[in-house]
């Protein structure tokens, strides 16, 4: 409960909307509740006597009455969807911003399944509590105890069916609320893991068709569908088992009422026309009471979905800029010191472990190991995108922490070892590296990164429509566009992740001429290639997250015997003192 009312603090300018429609169902439900005593007095007094007129006048109370029920609850269906789906809208836009605030650490705690699932279906439950649950929550209550004063005000006697029927159905609403609450989260979960298997195989589509495996995919997904349809029926199931247990009551209430009402009237303490008002407040007391157990349920179902929406507004985010944050980052000189890192406090091992670095401002510098060997993880924590566990890491002569962490973003220009394209034009994904460049800049950028070389020829050049994640270009056309959205952000740091492996030698000898003529940024490049780095100031090579040597590549041809080994393999036909670097 603490978390739904924690998240009704969203609502924000829709309070107004929220209690106006509340004023709206109290008056539509006090409308409904004249419409009885009306209907008495038509039966006791317009048909006892056959006083037409006074028929005639009632019934036109009746209709005044009916009319304007109709009309405040239509003017209260337009507020209560204004109020509920401005408040999943800003539930989504809260929950969206909390995310683009999420470091890497932040985000390995939830899959994109769920975070997508609690986004999407947990605000629209949350939504639909309040458009479909918010009528009977006012009305229910309403009716309810308008219902028992007119009734008592009627017939004590009778009234006292209700105290007989309440316990009843509270005893049947405790415990299917009680049974059913951990089944909403179940559902929910379920409906994370159908939507992951969605998405694995919406974004791995090519592959699968590549491997011929849609049999298994869909073998998969019928096991996930499956798993959120029983949950589903087990759910809804026990959900649905109020409605008879609360219709057995009323009916059961009813006969009770006609019986002792119907000795009454013989022994002239009742008339007809009031036991017949008196049983219509009957029906509208039962259904108040049905409509405050379809309350519960809604509640049950949004406590559940409150609670996971909770969890991604309250994820501490792990890296902030701090108090007094420094904006502005003098040079590209980088340091390790004592640096070690484990992506979880309770691993057993460092990813990184005694890293001791001095990389000069200007400098290129290449970085080398197998696979496993934490190159990646390394240049993460320049940007901070992880903090170090242990030790410092600095660039420009202060530590990242002390930091403005988009402004040293914005000085670490990164292209990450998975090269991301968004849907749109050529221009509106190069323009992530700076948003005011014009078409002059963006056309240097790419000659720089050879992207001109296939822009020219694709209908539109900056224009061409790129599709969903750069379909409509190849992997080395797109770690080209990456390279040049980077270039444009005109950083002081510029680390390549293996970012030119899907381009041919040539093209990658052209790149790395057009990065000497950036003197003032320092350069990292992570290659597999030896070709892509034994031209750099300096290699660094690394071996189950240690330095294991750090040299030119002359130095380390000469002496280590793990570069030797990475050079043979590589340059069979080439010379032993490297003379085969393009750069």
């Amino acid at each position: 409960m603490k978390d739904l009312k924690r998240l009704f603090g969203y609502m924000g300018p829709y309070r107004k909307d929220m209690a106006l429609g509340m004023l709206l169902v109290v008056v539509e439900s006090s409308f409904e509740m004249v419409i009885p005593v009306l209907m008495s007095d038509i039966i006791d007094v317009g048909v006892a006597r056959q006083d037409i007129p006074s028929i005639l006048r009632t019934g036109l109370w009746m209709a005044v009455c009916a009319l304007l029920s109709l009309i405040t609850g239509l003017l209260y269906a337009k507020y209560a969807a204004r109020a509920s789906y401005g408040f999943g809208a800003r539930i989504r836009e809260a929950e969206y911003a909390k995310v683009q605030t999420y470091a890497f650490g932040n985000l390995d705690h939830f899959e994109t399944s769920s975070l997508i699932t609690r986004m999407t279906t947990d605000v629209s439950v949350l939504q639909n509590a309040i458009n479909g649950g918010f009528r009977p929550m006012v009305r229910g209550p309403a009716m309810l105890v308008l219902g028992v004063l007119l009734s008592f005000m009627m017939s004590p006697q009778l009234a006292v069916v209700f105290f007989i029927c309440a316990p009843i159905l509270g005893v049947v609403l405790f415990l299917v609320v009680r049974r059913i609450a951990p089944m909403y989260i179940r559902l929910q979960q379920a409906m994370d893991h159908l939507n992951n298997v969605v998405q694995e195989c919406l974004t791995a589509i090519r592959a699968v068709k590549a491997f011929v495996r849609g049999d298994y995919e869909e073998k998969k997904f019928e096991s996930v569908n499956g798993e959120l349809t029983r949950v589903s029926l087990g759910t809804f199931r026990t959900a649905v088992l109020n409605l008879p247990a609360f219709q057995l009551t009323m009916y059961a209430a009813c006969v009770l009422i006609l019986w002792m009402g119907g000795n009454m009237i013989l022994q002239g303490t009742l008339t007809v026309g009031r036991l017949t008002s008196f049983l219509s407040y009957v029906m509208q007391v039962m259904n108040s009471l049905m409509m405050i157990s379809n309350v519960f349920l809604l509640m049950t179902r949004s406590l559940a979905s409150a609670r996971r929406v909770a969890e991604v507004l309250d994820e501490p985010v792990e890296l902030v800029s701090p108090d007094k944050a420094v904006a502005e980052i003098p040079d590209g000189g980088i340091v390790f010191e004592n640096v070690s890192f484990k992506y979880h406090p309770d691993a057993a091992e460092y990813a990184l472990a005694d890293i001791n670095l001095t990389i000069r401002p200007g400098q290129t510098v290449g970085v080398l190991g197998g696979t496993g060997s934490a190159k990646s993880t390394l240049v993460q924590l320049i940007p901070r995108l992880y903090d170090a566990t242990e030790g410092r890491v600095l660039v420009g002569g202060r530590d990242v922490r002390d930091y403005d962490l988009v402004a040293l973003r914005d000085a670490v220009g990164i292209v990450l070892q998975k090269n991301v394209l968004f849907s749109g034009t050529v221009r509106d994904n190069l323009r992530w590296g700076d948003p005011g460049a014009d078409d002059e800049t963006l056309w240097a950028a790419c000659r720089a990164a050879c992207a001109d070389e296939f822009l020219e020829r694709m209908p539109g050049g900056l224009d061409a429509d790129l599709g969903q994640g750069g379909v409509n270009v190849s992997g080395g056309q797109k770690q080209r566009l990456c390279i040049a959205r980077t270039l444009l952000k005109h950083p002081k740091v510029l680390i390549f992740d293996d970012s030119t492996s899907a381009v041919d030698t040539a093209t990658e000898a052209k790149i790395r001429k057009a990065l000497r003529a950036l003197p003032d940024v320092t350069k990292i490049i992570i290659a597999q290639r030896i070709t892509s780095v034994m031209g750099t100031d300096q290699i660094i090579l690394l071996e189950d997250g240690r330095i294991h040597a750090v040299g030119t590549h002359s130095e380390l041809l000469a002496r280590d015997p793990i570069y030797q080994e990475i050079y043979h393999s590589q340059m069979k036909g080439g010379g032993e003192d490297g003379a085969a670097d393009l750069g």
